[in-house]
């Protein structure tokens, strides 16, 4: 991916928030969406929105997984659908658990290991839609994804087309201790807490002794919050053992469907020390490392900044890969 920062966004934290808040997402009128209520296997919900914009009934369809407490009006999310309406693709945003303004009914949420609750969605996309099918995950929801990928290894050619990871924590122990630390803990580590928080005593209140509302209170970064709560409520022992078996880095050589892995070298969130390099992925993985771009940021000139970029380039890999596939096909 070439991407060229702004000149008047220098920085990883300036590209991240930026691209948050004041960033241009889409270019004509913003996406708007309708809602389909999944039930889950366990009898839960997850809420499905459809980009309401017109597509051909076999045209790819895009699925975009959100990250921590995202939503389908992350600028991410509108900033996809707009380059899938533009491409006359189906577009889609299924909400982790808790993540689409109601809390859900199960004494869980979501982590960013859930492959499990990945498989079931897309499988379900697969069943109700005739063209191809593409994933992208965003931070949390990518490695969500690539750990998915990694677990299906050859049997996800089955359901989807292609798969991409954008900006995501690949290796969540060096990541979540990353986020812990400096003006991360001070910035993100606060905003991320002050909705995971009032979501998770809501959860005690459906299902008291869930866990300590104390312990939970006393929390001050999201390595004391999984603890508590991410890693008891879906079968870790604790945030060591969440991290290290979430983590998608080590089964990303067993991934056999297309799949890229975008991370920018600048991203407040990610060290770079810690991304795959090409001795760590199969030969099914590209991988993407741009010197700057923040965590989802990726704002490109001229001002007001677009986030176009990466979603533009994402669905070019996207493209090359279906077309690929048809000239073998008619080869």
């Amino acid at each position: 991916m070439l991407y060229q920062a702004p000149w008047w966004l220098p920085g990883g934290n300036l590209q991240t928030i930026y691209a948050a808040l004041r960033s241009k997402r889409y270019l004509a009128e913003a996406p708007s969406f309708s809602r389909e209520r999944w039930t889950t296997p366990d009898d839960d919900f997850v809420d499905v929105d459809f980009a309401r914009h017109a597509s051909a009934d076999d045209a790819p369809l895009l699925v975009v997984f959100h990250g921590l407490e995202g939503s389908s009006a992350s600028h991410y999310a509108e900033a996809f659908a707009d380059v899938a309406r533009v491409r006359g693709w189906a577009c889609a945003v299924p909400h982790f658990r808790g993540c689409s303004g109601e809390i859900n009914r199960a004494p869980r949420a979501y982590h960013s290991g859930d492959f499990e609750e990945i498989d079931w969605i897309l499988r379900r996309f697969r069943r109700q839609h005739a063209g191809p099918l593409f994933a992208v995950g965003i931070s949390l929801g990518g490695n969500a994804l690539m750990r998915w990928a990694g677990e299906m290894e050859s049997a996800a050619g089955e359901v989807v087309a292609a798969v991409a990871s954008v900006c995501s924590p690949l290796d969540l122990v060096a990541s979540g201790h990353a986020i812990g630390r400096g003006f991360n803990r001070l910035v993100y580590t606060r905003m991320f807490l002050s909705s995971m928080v009032p979501k998770a005593l809501k959860k005690l209140e459906q299902h008291p002794g869930l866990f300590n509302a104390d312990a939970l209170l006393a929390a001050r970064d999201l390595y004391a919050f999984d603890n508590i709560f991410t890693a008891p409520l879906h079968g870790f022992q604790n945030t060591d053992d969440y991290w290290s078996r979430a983590s998608a880095k080590p089964h990303l050589r067993r991934i056999a469907v297309a799949a890229l892995a975008v991370n920018a070298l600048n991203d407040p969130f990610i060290p770079p020390a810690s991304l795959p390099q090409a001795a760590d992925v199969s030969a099914a993985v590209t991988l993407w490392q741009p010197p700057e771009g923040g965590h989802v940021g990726f704002p490109s000139a001229p001002f007001p900044g677009h986030v176009r970029a990466m979603p533009e380039a994402v669905c070019g890999f996207f493209a090359a890969q279906v077309e690929a596939a048809q000239n073998q096909h008619h080869g």
